[in-house]
């Protein structure tokens, strides 16, 4: 009966051993196909091969610190009073760490100033970069809003927590020089420019957002009025990129595109009377993008960029001037 007995033992171990090496088995096989799926689409490169191509390694890391800002400009005359405002927000310093595994990645970002309670504003960014179709978008609300206004020759302050600020920036680029010139090569890095090239972009963009007073600000001046702006724009424009390599490992990216807005929904209230704006004289939003890369080596690689989303809005009485930016550095190895 003993031996009965151990031998069904034994070939309940055999069969669970056996159960355990096939799904073993399994896993590898999925792991397989899943990388296979990924290399192939990975090195499916949309590029001309003699200008771009994608970089060795499976795995890229890369460590970034990325800071932003916001400010405005308006000046004009109203009933006879010249007015003049420089307004901008707090700048907002993050540091981040990505893993981008055959172009497929996910990052984590974290902000200092946020655990010690200085900054408390919000912003959200979604940068997309592909052969042929560009995307960069952002979503900022602020209450640190603040500077100076000068109204007929009187100084005024509008401190941090007076009004509130949410604002939404997208932009749309098409590439048509797409075989030869690579946006992800100058700010992903998922790509590496080889030889130096240029292209007409065509595009649209966005702008919308508000403006309004806080209770903080009632609080301290009883007789400040109840003010509510907001602005709409999109637009529609073209211009210019270009990737300049200098001896294989360094890469410098400028481009622009400004756009004419052809369409815009601007109305302001005050104290619950709600008025629309004039119609503007001069409407245009304007993208510029600036990077530099150097690639130390096939592993390693560090560099810096830049994005600007300026405005100029002129109804004739009144010229704003909006300066959204972001600006980031960044070091990766390639694994």
């Amino acid at each position: 009966m003993r031996q009965l007995t151990l031998r069904i033992l034994a070939c309940i171990l055999a069969g669970v051993a056996t159960i355990g090496t096939t799904a073993q088995n399994r896993d590898r096989q999925m792991k397989s196909k899943v990388d296979s799926v990924l290399t192939k689409r990975y090195y499916n490169t949309p590029y001309d091969t003699n200008y771009v191509v994608r970089p060795e390694g499976k795995l890229t890391l890369k460590v970034r610190v990325n800071q932003t800002g916001n400010d405005f400009h308006a000046k004009g005359t109203v009933n006879g009073i010249y007015s003049k405002a420089d307004l901008k927000t707090s700048h907002k310093t993050t540091m981040s760490v990505a893993g981008i595994y055959r172009g497929i990645g996910i990052g984590v970002a974290v902000n200092p100033a946020k655990w010690k309670g200085i900054y408390k504003d919000y912003e959200f960014n979604l940068n997309f970069y592909s052969s042929k179709l560009s995307v960069d978008a952002s979503y900022q609300r602020a209450t640190t809003l603040a500077g100076d206004i000068n109204r007929g020759g009187e100084m005024q302050q509008l401190l941090s927590g007076d009004v509130t600020l949410k604002v939404a920036n997208l932009a749309g680029y098409y590439t048509f020089n797409h075989r030869r010139f690579s946006f992800p090569a100058a700010f992903t890095q998922s790509y590496i420019q080889l030889q130096s090239a240029g292209s007409w972009l065509a595009g649209v963009s966005y702008q919308g957002g508000s403006i309004e007073t806080n209770k903080e600000l009632k609080e301290r001046n009883p007789n400040a009025p109840d003010v509510r702006i907001y602005i709409g724009h999109f637009g529609i424009g073209g211009g210019y990129g270009y990737n300049w390599v200098l001896g294989r490992k360094w890469l410098l990216h400028f481009s622009m595109m400004p756009t004419f807005v052809i369409y815009n929904r601007n109305n302001f209230t005050v104290n619950d009377e709600r008025k629309k704006a004039k119609h503007m004289r001069f409407n245009m939003i304007f993208n510029e993008r600036v990077a530099i890369v150097r690639n130390f080596s096939p592993r390693y690689f560090a560099g810096a960029t830049l994005a600007m989303n300026n405005s100029v809005f002129d109804d004739d009485v009144v010229v704003v001037n909006q300066n959204k930016w972001r600006a980031r550095a960044f070091f990766g190895m390639r694994l």
